[in-house]
């Protein structure tokens, strides 16, 4: 089996690749770092494979306010381009999207609850989930969405919630503007695991979605508290309660599709603070 992966030498697709290397996979590393634009169309025309797994695309949230316009050309015309290489090859595609759920109606938030693109870079998730829909629709390339909650492991952007308060515990001192905020937070190698799970699996009606989370959910502050005591130094610890407007304040996953497919996430928040550190 052929299997193309976008993003390759990102954070998701690293260890992805590391997993893969060890089976018996024909792997093709599409990413901007090896010199390959996938929004470029005429780049990747040709490449042919069974499998596509779609990991590439612009992810910071703040910076989509920043640069709205690059959020919309990178995520939305990389997404097309690789869809139509799906359909060109009757290739599968494992699509990597987010959390677009916006604030949740129940708890915990099944792959049914109504989704809400609550800032630009959502915006994109949802419009690229519409182009899957749609190919599936018309063209019946086999699609698996994941809608990843907290993703998180060594080798994040520095920027992200965890990578930045492992920074300041080592600095000896914690500045978080709001520790209120609740999150479902679940470790990359996890998210590995769910992608090797599903890569011959063959999705109802060519087509399905499917939560990844732990199936809790964890504050800032229990956070920074098990980072203190994983370093078990005098750290000195401040919340400014800077508090953000329009703050989703709880978000747990409801993962039990996913475990009907056999997967499971198996490390802990504690274990995945104590791997990072």
């Amino acid at each position: 089996m052929k299997i193309a992966i976008t993003g390759s030498s990102g954070f998701i697709g690293s260890y992805l690749v590391e997993s893969l290397q060890k089976q018996d996979y024909e792997l093709i590393l599409l990413d901007i770092r090896a010199g390959i634009n996938i929004c470029n169309w005429e780049e990747i025309k040709d490449v042919k494979a069974d499998v596509f797994i779609h990991l590439a695309n612009k992810s910071y949230v703040p910076d989509s306010y920043l640069d709205p316009k690059s959020f919309y050309d990178v995520n939305i015309n990389s997404t097309l381009n690789i869809l139509e290489l799906c359909r060109l090859n009757n290739a599968k595609l494992i699509y990597f999207s987010s959390y677009i759920y916006g604030h949740p109606q129940y708890q915990p938030i099944d792959e049914q609850h109504p989704i809400q693109a609550f800032n630009p870079y959502a915006e994109t998730k949802v419009i690229c989930e519409e182009m899957c829909r749609g190919y599936n629709r018309d063209f019946n390339v086999p699609v698996i969405i994941f809608r990843p909650f907290n993703i998180y492991g060594k080798g994040q952007n520095e920027d992200f919630l965890i990578p930045t308060i492992l920074r300041q515990a080592r600095q000896g001192r914690i500045e978080i503007k709001d520790d209120r905020p609740k999150r479902d937070y679940i470790h990359v190698l996890d998210i590995v695991s769910a992608i090797l799970d599903t890569i011959e699996y063959l999705p109802t009606h060519n087509f399905e979605i499917f939560n990844l989370g732990s199936g809790r959910s964890y504050s800032v502050k229990e956070i920074v508290e098990m980072v203190i005591c994983l370093f078990n130094n005098d750290i000195k610890y401040n919340c400014l309660n800077e508090f953000r407007h329009n703050e989703v304040m709880d978000t747990v996953a409801n993962i039990s599709k996913i475990n009907r497919v056999g997967w499971q996430s198996t490390i802990s928040l504690l274990e995945g603070l104590k791997l990072m550190i």
